[in-house]
């Protein structure tokens, strides 16, 4: 029983912080819905995706509507929207794609967060400075880069 407990405990932590970097981690899966270069159409499906599951809860390690962390929120969006597979992590998730300058970002680019000493966070760029993610005190939500929490914790951008 203490194994079981042990074995949970550390599938969690790695839910939204560190795992090996390695690029064969994004893998592509039938794009049956958009291509993630039509930024219109990206903006759009990513405004549905947020009316869908606006205010659901964070929580660590969840993958549904009951409760989603950071990086759960993103794996999911990407496959139900654009039809990709992305790794489950936020660090695993940093090593796909390509680095973006925040300058630069495009709907559809994934941006992230160093929100502690070792803890990351990830969104989904919108537009306008807007990026869609699952807060930890707000769940599913939208936010400003230029908000001063998230423009001071800004780290990467990555497009896929």
């Amino acid at each position: 029983m203490k194994f079981i407990v042990v074995l949970s405990l550390l599938l969690l932590l790695n839910a939204c912080s560190s795992a090996p970097n390695r690029d064969e981690n994004l893998q592509a899966a039938p794009r049956n819905k958009i291509e993630l270069d039509n930024g219109i159409a990206v903006k759009s499906q990513l405004m549905q995706l947020h009316k869908e599951w606006k205010g659901t809860p964070y929580r660590f390690g969840g993958l549904s509507k009951q409760g989603v962390d950071c990086s759960g929120f993103v794996q999911v969006a990407f496959q139900t929207k654009f039809g990709l597979t992305l790794p489950r992590t936020t660090d695993e998730q940093r090593a796909v794609g390509r680095s973006v300058s925040k300058s630069n970002l495009r709907p559809g680019d994934l941006v992230f967060f160093k929100t502690g000493w070792s803890t990351r966070h990830v969104g989904i760029y919108i537009d306008n400075h807007q990026f869609l993610h699952a807060s930890t005190s707000q769940g599913v939500m939208i936010s400003s880069l230029h908000n001063s929490y998230w423009k001071q914790k800004y780290w990467q951008s990555r497009r896929l």
